[in-house]
């Protein structure tokens, strides 16, 4: 009984372990920006078939300006404006051999931020070099969802913001330390699960070997 409970304590802190999730989304980073503020945002792109990305388009969300990007090396990047000449795309393309299977790439670019509260949406195409085309458009609950950015009121961040002119403020508030709080609180339970399924499974192992002995 002994024995099969821990075999069961095993298998079970083993599906904790590996059920961690493991995001190899395209992302648009960060997921929290302050309105009417100039931010620095991130895209990074993971590889996750086994031939390369050499192409990647990102669309503005609504009341999201693109002012300026950052220029990397073996990528060429172009913009797309719409009748209000306002950029609504940006696109980065490869010209060697673009982002590798294991690899990932980040582009950043600067943008202006719209003045009111609101969720924006990055619809992005990551293109692959056998033609495929993977579209990062569905919800949260979709397997290709889009990245989000909460725009929120700059008293509920607890990060620096930057207004058009340079000048940066910086709020502490709760919020920021809860979430500290939190991820440091996963990180503690992963490596938990980490040592309680190594130490089942030893624990099973020794017992098995010692059965045999007998």
């Amino acid at each position: 009984m002994f024995k099969k409970t821990l075999w069961l304590g095993a298998i079970l802190a083993s599906f904790l372990l590996f059920s961690v999730p493991v995001s190899a989304h395209v992302t648009v980073k960060p997921t929290e920006s302050a309105a009417g503020s100039w931010e620095t945002y991130t895209v990074k792109v993971p590889v996750e078939k086994d031939n390369a990305t050499t192409k990647v388009v990102l669309s503005m969300p609504d009341g999201v300006e693109f002012q300026q990007y950052e220029p990397v090396p073996g990528w060429k990047t172009s913009t797309e404006t719409g009748k209000n000449e306002k950029v609504t795309r940006v696109t980065w393309e490869a010209e060697n051999g673009g982002i590798q299977p294991g690899e990932f790439q980040q582009f950043t670019f600067t943008a202006k931020n719209p003045d009111k509260e609101q969720k924006a949406a990055w619809n992005a195409y990551q293109y692959y070099k056998d033609g495929s085309i993977v579209e990062w458009t569905g919800d949260e609950n979709a397997d290709t969802p889009h990245a989000i950015t909460s725009i929120v009121d700059a008293a509920k961040l607890g990060h620096e913001t930057v207004d058009a002119h340079g000048a940066s403020t910086k709020q502490n508030t709760a919020a920021e330390n809860e979430d500290g709080q939190g991820g440091q609180g996963i990180q503690t339970a992963s490596l938990i699960l980490s040592i309680l399924a190594v130490l089942l499974g030893g624990a099973a192992l020794l017992l098995t070997v010692r059965k045999k002995k007998s």
